[in-house]
């Protein structure tokens, strides 16, 4: 994925595509300051995490972009998001997600939203990429009550 990344900035360079190009960067630029600073090792779990953050900043623009009635900009934060999950795992399906979650409460029998954390960190190490944790969060919630 980090290779493909690669290829992809020298493309849009080429092919003169400034918001893909720059999306790319802005992901590049990211994971160098996480190798600097946190001394890991850039490879594809490390772009995942920053695509994942990344995506989940720009969510957070389109919420308030709607609130201020801005659909130039809403539709700008979209076409970046859509660039960025190039560069994820293929996500799965709501029916996938929920029988691996069904798969995590059988492991861990959880009885009260207590286990919260530990359904979480479960479900986090088998989903993490593959699908939003925050709607992961919202169903096991769900379960938990």
């Amino acid at each position: 994925m980090v290779e493909q990344l690669e290829k992809d900035m020298i493309e849009a360079m080429k092919n003169k595509e400034k918001d893909r190009l720059t999306v790319i960067r802005m992901v590049k630029a990211s994971m160098k300051q996480e190798q600097i600073d946190r001394k890991r090792e850039i490879n594809d779990e490390l772009l995942i995490d920053i695509v994942n953050k990344q995506i989940k900043m720009r969510k957070d623009s389109i919420t308030e972009f709607e609130k201020g009635n801005r659909q130039d900009l809403i539709d700008k934060t979209q076409a970046e998001i859509d660039i960025l999950m190039k560069y994820l795992p293929e996500q799965l399906s709501e029916e996938e997600v929920l029988k691996v979650i069904d798969e995590i409460f059988a492991e861990v029998k959880p009885e009260s939203q207590k286990d919260m954390g530990r359904v979480m960190g479960l479900a986090q190490s088998k989903l993490k990429g593959k699908a939003d944790m925050k709607t992961v969060s919202t169903i096991i919630r769900e379960k938990l009550q």
